[in-house]
């Protein structure tokens, strides 16, 4: 190719570059363009690529031509980047503006647990009727589950398939019923006394829409003189009441109880189905409430309790079971799965 052909075609790249770039509206257009005609495989560094077959007088002018056509295209391509970024930039700031008169957005905020609720709600009904809380340890003797419970000992609920036993002493367990605390609070405490005991309890139960290995219970026990199965029967009536704000269809059932006698439970018609049975009472029509009765006088002599002077009653709601009661939840183990959209509803 002659020098005349090569000064023509420079400018020709000069030309075609400098529409190219003047032409770019956006920076991936820009960047097109710089590729095209500045980058590794361009016409141009094609031509600065063969300088060395030139002469001497040839390679400078072809040399110096080539340079200034570069440093025109490098001078409109920055010319264009900067003009292009202001563009960008007005565009981006339009679609990202916000009104700061608007107020801020607030962080998520989190919840009371249903369970902490309904129990908070039964201690104060309690707390109302002149009941004080106490508590005790989770991890017991047998001695306080069973044995101080009037429990022989072959009762089948202390077989390991019901009760949790630790491996470290085989009369050490996990607590399957917060009765444990009403023996702790009788040797300490001389009556008369009104007392419930919150918390967890735990029992070998195959997991269903009624029942879970972990649950909470909350016992009651008044201890006074000259008590009786109806003043039983009408403080949990009034607990209810006041509980769900209306009376409920209830019904006690003759029951056995090692600790109470006589013993009953206490059902109540099944929300869910209104009585003609369904998943969650078991095809029924009732879901237990608690069991309750008069306290064995065993139980009181063997705490140091004069059983010809004093008596009492005592019962025992699981927690989970009134939640789902009062709030409608007809599977206990959604209080389990830590699913937001289940807890966000309370």
């Amino acid at each position: 190719m002659s020098l005349l052909e090569l000064q023509n075609k420079l400018m020709a790249i000069k030309e075609a570059g400098l529409g190219a770039i003047g032409q770019a509206a956006s920076s991936d257009e820009l960047e097109s363009a710089r590729v095209k005609f500045l980058g590794q495989k361009s016409d141009l560094k094609s031509i600065m690529g063969t300088l060395s077959s030139f002469s001497p007088d040839q390679k400078k002018t072809v040399g110096q031509l080539s340079n200034s056509v570069r440093q025109d295209l490098e001078a409109a391509l920055k010319e264009r980047q900067a003009s292009i970024y202001k563009i960008e930039l007005a565009k981006r700031l339009e679609s990202e503006k916000i009104d700061i008169s608007l107020p801020g957005l607030g962080r998520p905020q989190g919840k009371i647990h249903p369970l902490t609720q309904i129990t908070e709600e039964i201690i104060s009904i309690f707390h109302g009727m002149g009941f004080s809380v106490v508590e005790g340890p989770e991890i017991e003797t047998d001695y306080y589950n069973f044995d101080a419970l009037n429990t022989p000992a072959d009762h089948p609920a202390r077989d390991s398939q019901d009760t949790f036993y630790t491996e470290v002493d085989a009369h050490v367990l996990l607590r399957s019923q917060t009765s444990t605390i009403q023996i702790r609070a009788m040797e300490k405490m001389t009556p008369p006394l009104r007392i419930i005991a919150p918390g967890r309890v735990y029992r070998n139960e195959e997991v269903n829409a009624r029942k879970y290995p972990l649950f909470h219970q909350i016992e009651g026990l008044l201890i006074e003189k000259n008590v009786t199965f109806g003043q039983l029967r009408g403080t949990l009536m009034e607990f209810y009441r006041l509980l769900f704000g209306r009376e409920l269809k209830t019904r006690f059932r003759p029951d056995f109880f090692p600790f109470t006698e006589p013993s009953a439970e206490l059902d109540c018609q099944c929300p869910f189905c209104m009585g003609s049975g369904c998943r969650t009472c078991g095809q029924r029509g009732w879901l237990e409430l608690l069991g309750c009765g008069m306290v064995d006088p065993n139980v009181l002599n063997a705490v140091g309790i004069d059983s010809q002077e004093w008596s009492g009653f005592a019962f025992g709601m699981g927690v989970e079971r009134v939640a789902m009661l009062k709030y409608g939840i007809s599977d206990i183990r959604h209080f389990y799965t830590n699913d937001l959209r289940f807890l966000e509803q309370f």
